[in-house]
Order: structure tokens, then sequence, then C-alpha cells
């Protein structure tokens, strides 16, 4: 169960960390987020080191689609009418230099970089897409409203914007982070005061960036209350239409459409991480339907962090922590809100004003309704009597029957049959998950 990037990179090596050092700026996670932070900071000429506790892009990285889109589902007409469209448009703005930061990048790197038109379509309601549409026309984006797409069934509506891109992600990343200061194998325990403690020996560091997927330290921040996490499932099928174009649902549950090469990557089956959902059942019950003489080459699984209103938190980790910064909850858009944390982060550790970092900061409001569904979910999942609980905060953990993993509905950690971490905010494995312990 790997990813198509995998079939064609070669992944570069690094060295572990052989003891204490210093730096000015520690980098912790070694994702695209942080590999792109080291790289602004490596331009600018900044005393850096990034720690990577396995090898780099190990994580979340390798399992996107890649899409490069400012194109983030219904998300400007509600930032419009929440937060008003002066800051609707910095974040917009803030997405399209991204985009433009990895069209100069990606000139220069060889990474199958592709421009193409991003649809979000609707099967139900046609004015949530219009609705959109005008959100996008009063930000300056050309948008169009269409009734009809290349895709195997009838819309109610959609809405292209041109001009967004694909790309192939680990291709993009390798080439980016070779000629870094990264040290791989090396990793965080704890954080103290001006300095990590990893496996390998002590960092002492002026500034520190977690761009771990999920934030690891609790007691700053609140973020098991501000994010949770979601899966959704891809499949990759030979001899399905050849359909230019990126396409996504903007109901959560359902599809994506892209191609990359001769294959078409089938993305859905989506549901909060410790939950029931499609998975790859539904994706393959809808290849059989709809492309009979498709056959699968490919099938893997992502994860993604959601904040509570649709927005990334990329600043500083916690008022209470001024050297202490963060970048998570790309909320499924994590290839231009990485390229947006490289941009705040690198700034604001080195002391300078950046324009979007106020409409990013982790210390905005956190009324949301969304907060009110996360608490009960931890509620539930720390008084759930079950066997196996979750090493992160003692949530029950659910087995998963289509990923043979124990996973953790609160926020989202989960593990293999073995008990190996796969994924954070749990930093540590949690023995003694036993076959037996499956229900």
């Amino acid at each position: 169960m790997h990813a198509i990037w995998h079939n064609d990179t070669e992944r570069p090596d690094f060295a572990h960390l052989g003891g204490n050092t210093d730096t000015d700026i520690l980098i912790i996670g070694g994702g695209l987020a942080g590999i792109l932070c080291a790289y602004m900071l490596h331009e600018q000429g900044a005393d850096y080191l990034l720690v990577e506790a396995e090898k780099i892009c190990g994580g979340i990285t390798q399992n996107t689609t890649a899409k490069i889109t400012v194109q983030h589902g219904l998300l400007y007409d509600k930032l419009i009418r929440r937060a008003g469209e002066a800051e609707a448009r910095l974040y917009l703005d803030a997405n399209r230099a991204a985009l433009d930061t990895y069209r100069s990048l990606c000139g220069e790197i060889d990474c199958d970089f592709a421009r193409q038109d991003a649809f979000l379509y609707t099967r139900s309601d046609s004015a949530k897409i219009k609705a959109e549409a005008a959100a996008y026309r009063r930000l300056g984006v050309d948008a169009e409203f269409v009734t009809e797409l290349p895709l195997p069934f009838p819309i109610a509506g959609a809405v292209r914007i041109g001009g967004q891109a694909q790309f192939h992600p680990l291709k993009f990343a390798y080439g980016i982070a070779r000629g870094l200061r990264i040290m791989e194998r090396t990793k965080v325990l704890e954080l103290r005061e001006g300095e990590a403690v990893t496996n390998r020996g002590i960092i002492r560091a002026k500034k520190i960036i977690v761009t771990t997927h999920f934030p690891f330290l609790n007691k700053h921040g609140g973020y098991f209350l501000k994010l949770y996490q979601h899966r959704s499932y891809v499949i990759a099928l030979k001899n399905a239409p050849a359909t230019d174009g990126m396409y996504i649902d903007e109901d959560e549950r359902g599809l994506s459409f892209r191609r990359y090469g001769d294959l078409l990557l089938l993305g859905g089956g989506s549901h909060r991480t410790g939950k029931d959902g499609g998975s790859w059942t539904e994706l393959r019950r809808f290849a059989a339907e709809y492309y009979p003489r498709a056959e699968e080459a490919a099938h893997w699984a992502t994860q993604d962090c959601m904040s509570l209103d649709g927005i990334p938190y990329i600043g500083q980790y916690a008022k209470r922590t001024p050297d202490l910064y963060v970048a998570t909850g790309f909320n499924k858009w994590g290839m231009t809100s990485a390229m947006v944390s490289a941009m705040i982060l690198a700034d604001l550790v080195r002391g300078k004003h950046n324009p979007y970092a106020e409409v990013f900061s982790p210390s905005r409001s956190i009324f949301h309704p969304q907060l009110a569904i996360n608490a009960a979910e931890s509620v539930m999942g720390l008084l759930t009597p079950t066997a196996p609980r979750c090493p992160h905060l003692g949530c029950a953990l659910k087995y998963n029957r289509q990923e043979h993993s124990w996973d953790c509905p609160c926020h989202g950690s989960r593990f293999t049959e073995e008990g190996e971490l796969i994924n954070n905010p749990a930093t540590d494995d949690k023995k003694n998950l036993m076959h037996k312990n499956r229900k």
C-alpha cells in the first residue's frame, strides 16, 4: 500500500545528529512544510537545522494527491461573510503567492509540474457553488460557473478557475531538500526553554518551529481541541478515460479526480479518523460501475489535520511561547499551505513583518461549532471502557478493519496491530495491542 510517488524517485539520505549542538533556528518535522521552511531560511543565509524522527517525507507528504491550488473547497464565501472581504483577500493572496513560488521553483526541478484548471463541483445544490463563484469574482479571481464536466455522472454545478497546477510531490521535495542542513533518525523527545532533547543529543536553539503535522506539545496552544484528523483514500486506475483538470466535490464525502501520466487518481471514502467510512471499498465500487475496463495500479490513504474554521494555524505556537512556532491544520490543502507556512515562518523567526501572518495566527478565536464537536469526541473517547487506549491523552482506540490499524477518534493517532506508532500526535508506541482486542 504505497502511493505512486515512490515508483520513480530516489530518496536522498541525511546523517543523524552526532551529539549536542547549537543553532539559531530549529525545525522539527521533515515533511514538505518543514523542508520548505529550511529552504527559505537557507536562501536567506540563516543558521538553521531541521530534524526528522525517521526519513524526510515519510509521513503525510508522501500520500498527497499533490494539487497546487487556491481553490480550497467552499471557503471564500464563508470567509467573506464571517471575517470580511479584506481577510478573505489576504488568505487568497497568500495562496496565490504560494502557487507563484511553486511555479518559480519547479522551473529548476524536474517534478512533472503542469498547469491545470481546478473545478469545485456539487451534485446537489448549485446555489452553494454560485455563491462561491461570486465570492471569487469579488476577490478578483476569474471564476466560471459551469453545469457540465467530463465526469461519469451529472452535476448540479461547478466553479472553474484556471492557472492552477499539479506536480510530483516527492520529486519536488527531494530535489529541494538536497543541500539543506537536515538530520534524519533524530527524534525530539522533549522541549525545554531554548532547547530540544533528542534521542541523539540536545539541540540548543533561539527559535523552534514545529512542523510535525499534529503538534506534539499539549501544554500550550490547545491543539488537542482546535484540531481533529480526517482520513481519505485514493486508488490509481489504469485504462480509465483521460481527463484534464483537477476536480473535487464540495461534499467532504464526495470524490476527487486528477490524472498523473496514464493513471487516474480517484479519491474519496473519507471519514473522521477512528470512525467508520467508505474507504477503498467505496472507491472500488464506483470504479467498477463507471470505469469497468479500468485496472487498479495502486492504492493508499492519507490523513489531514482539520482546523476549527478552515484556515491553517501558522505562527507563534501560543501567546506564552514567544520563541516557539507551529504550522498545522492544513485542511486537505497541504501543498499551498506548506508553502504559505514557510513564507510566514521564515519571516517571523527572523523578526520580520509578514502581511499574511494575522490571518493564520494560531491565537485567533476558537469559538466555532467544530470546537464543541471536538470536545464531545474527546469526552466520549475518555469514557469509552475499552482496553486499548491511546498514550497521547488516554482515549479509547478503535480497530480499523480496512487498514488493520488501531485509530484514535479523539485526536487521530494511529498504531499498527503490533502497536507501532503510525500517525501522531502520540509520540510513543502503544504496547500490548493484541489481536484479541479487535472489536
